[in-house]
């Protein structure tokens, strides 16, 4: 019998990768030469994984259905994360707002799916994310939420569990909480 290991699920842009901010708000990279993973993200991941969480990107990419950026080109993105630190699975959203999927964050279409493709507790799970619609996302899947606070302009609002200024600061939080519960000993 297998037990069911936690995860944290990250969203890629302004997590993962640079965003360029324009009039407040992020804008995620359309071409691979514009795609620049964050200095900090693979330590970050690799102590996460290192852990025993299961390593989850979940990302809207509404570019897709827009058709500013191909398949081949997000998939490329993906294979450069995926060399660059230890993640276990990428999830995209390719729909845009008016699409009604449920995977679009803040559903939590990917978490769920996620949940049941990698036999992961969610319970026992967080999501990273650096706006409302990543904390959404985890409330909505019952994780623990983090956000990386980027100073964004936005109206939308939902109070994260946890606040860091960048995901080497929200790996540093999720392990010192673990910790402090006594869950990371079996895991480590």
């Amino acid at each position: 019998m297998t037990s069911r290991r936690p995860a944290v699920f990250l969203d890629r842009d302004g997590v993962l990768v640079a965003t360029e901010v324009r009039g407040g708000k992020p804008i995620a990279a359309l071409t691979l030469a514009g795609f620049a993973i964050l200095p900090a993200a693979p330590a970050a991941v690799a102590a996460l994984k290192a852990a025993g969480f299961a390593t989850v990107v979940v990302t809207n990419q509404p570019e897709l259905a827009r058709g500013n950026v191909d398949s081949a080109t997000m998939a490329a993105m993906h294979d450069r994360l995926r060399a660059a630190m230890p993640i276990d699975a990428v999830y995209v959203c390719g729909h845009d707002s008016a699409d009604g999927c449920d995977c679009r964050k803040p559903a939590p279409g990917m978490l769920l799916r996620a949940a049941v493709d990698l036999d992961l507790d969610l319970a026992s799970s967080y999501m990273i994310g650096d706006r409302w619609r990543d904390v959404g996302a985890g409330q909505a899947a019952g994780c623990t939420t983090v956000l990386i606070d980027c100073g964004y302009d936005e109206p939308e609002h939902l109070e994260p569990d946890l606040t860091a200024r960048d995901v080497a600061q929200a790996a540093a939080l999720i392990l010192d909480r673990e910790r402090a519960v006594g869950r990371l000993g079996g895991r480590a």
